[in-house]
């Protein structure tokens, strides 16, 4: 990837937001839309206090109506540099923006007021993005789910070979790992509220201070200031700040999210060394600098990487809530800086490989039929047995000519012959009753798998897309 034309050399940039996430996302933590939320969350507070009766003009709200995207950072970074408080210097720059409105500007709040609503909307808007890329993801894979359904191929449990299932009701698996997803993602949307206006140490003193000791304008206040802020109500009660386990219980959801994308892109890998499936290979794609007839699964590895960095965010969210020291203490800053920017970023980014994937997923028949072959008359064991006791066969007697067969047979494979099972039971008249080609029809042996897709799909599948109408915007993969 060529680094954009302003790009600084001497200057650490954030591969989530320069390689991998999507315009999206990165827009949406960017400084320009963090710090017009703050303008935003100054205004509504001014707003809802010239509506209960508080000295504020309207000409000082229009000013600072006019001003919400017009932040100086040159200057707001040289308020900081003598200040040293970020909100402080925001608010400097703001108000030299609305002069007018200089006194009233921020009135009765304290820092939290500002950095913790805008994060819970930051937050808000992130999770919207992610529950529409899953509802892309899901819709993808089922498509493929219902196109593979019919394509038999070997199971594997312990990594060994299985009873046969379907590419299709694999998929399956998948989807319903993301199926969990989504509902813990939107049950957290759901449960997010403002932090609203609860003053310096959760007590909205201040507030009722400049109410003259109002208590119902306090809580209209808080009321307003919350549904200016686009949320249904704000937390009932809070320290200095909301209580940092939301972006715990938030964060573990994104980390539930990785480790379905982390599963799925580990079954892909291991389908692709087996030569079963591939992820989607583009013309000029170089798997490697040395080997060039490598096809590396380099999105799936990708997605397995960026997963596995989410879930350990997931322990600095948890550890971030629980040593907060009574109504609020300010090591939670730097983490939640890193935490949750990155945490939505590196998400997002493995939903944007997942669509990719789930779009030009590659089934490759002739693997899946040679890898089937060469264990298949070992997984119709079963099916023979009963099909030589309803013949009239003694049971026991047939379990242990099966067992001696079988472990001759696998005597010479690891010789480097060929699977000779289905030759040794032909040969065998204790199996002269049995259909051996009936027995070894693969499609009679993944049982219901091709109906579950169908079930599933259909179904659950259906119904969670009916609930999260909006789907991901396309995203190009930057690498």
């Amino acid at each position: 990837m060529q680094p954009p034309a302003n790009h600084d050399r001497d200057r650490w940039d954030n591969p989530l937001a320069a390689r991998y996430a999507s315009a999206e996302m990165t827009r949406l933590w960017s400084d320009g839309h963090r710090y017009s939320l703050w303008r935003r969350a100054w205004l509504a507070l001014a707003e809802s206090e010239a509506e209960l009766g508080l000295a504020i003009s309207p000409a000082q709200l229009a000013e600072m109506r006019a001003h919400l995207d017009t932040v100086d950072f040159a200057k707001a970074a040289h308020y900081e540099n003598r200040m040293r408080h970020d909100v402080f210097a925001h608010l400097h720059a703001f108000a030299d923006d609305c002069p007018a409105a200089r006194p009233i500007i921020h009135l009765g709040a304290t820092s939290a007021f500002v950095t913790d609503n805008t994060d819970l909307v930051l937050m808000r808007e992130s999770l919207d993005l992610v529950a529409a890329r899953l509802a892309s993801v899901i819709e993808r894979l089922a498509a493929k789910a219902v196109e593979t359904k019919d394509i038999v191929c070997l199971g594997r449990t312990h990594l060994q070979p299985a009873q046969p299932t379907t590419i299709g009701k694999r998929i399956c698996l998948w989807i319903h790992d993301l199926l969990l997803d989504l509902e813990e993602i939107t049950h957290r949307r759901k449960l997010l509220r403002a932090r609203g206006v609860k003053g310096t140490t959760g007590t909205q003193a201040s507030f009722l201070e400049l109410f003259e000791g109002d208590h119902g304008k306090v809580r209209r206040l808080d009321e307003l200031v919350a549904r200016k802020l686009g949320f249904h109500s704000s937390y009932e009660v809070t320290g200095q700040t909301y209580s940092r386990k939301v972006d715990s219980q938030v964060i573990a959801a994104l980390s539930g999210v990785s480790e379905s994308c982390h599963k799925a892109g580990n079954d892909l890998r291991l389908a692709a060394a087996w030569g079963e499936l591939e992820e989607p290979f583009e013309k000029e794609q170089v798997g490697s600098s040395a080997m060039p007839y490598k096809r590396n699964p380099m999105r799936a590895e990708r997605m397995c990487g960026l997963g596995r960095f989410v879930m350990g965010l997931a322990v600095t969210a948890g550890q971030t809530a629980a040593t907060q020291w009574l109504e609020r203490t300010l090591d939670d800053s730097a983490p939640r800086r890193l935490v949750l920017p990155q945490a939505f970023l590196a998400t997002d980014a493995q939903l944007v490989l997942y669509a990719n994937i789930a779009s030009g997923l590659v089934v490759l028949p002739g693997g899946i039929r040679r890898n089937l072959e060469a264990h298949l008359p070992f997984l119709a064991a079963e099916k023979i047995l009963m099909a030589g006791t309803k013949a009239g066969g003694d049971r026991q007697a047939l379990h242990e000519a099966l067992r001696e067969h079988s472990h001759a047979a696998t005597a010479r494979i690891r010789e480097g012959d060929a699977n000779d099972l289905a030759d040794r039971l032909a040969a065998d008249p204790l199996f002269a009753a049995v259909d051996l080609t009936a027995a070894l029809e693969p499609n009679d042996l993944a049982g219901r798998a091709a109906d579950q897709v169908r079930e599933f799909v259909a179904g659950a599948v259906k119904a969670a897309l009916a609930d999260v109408p909006a789907r991901g915007p396309e995203a190009r993969l930057t690498v």
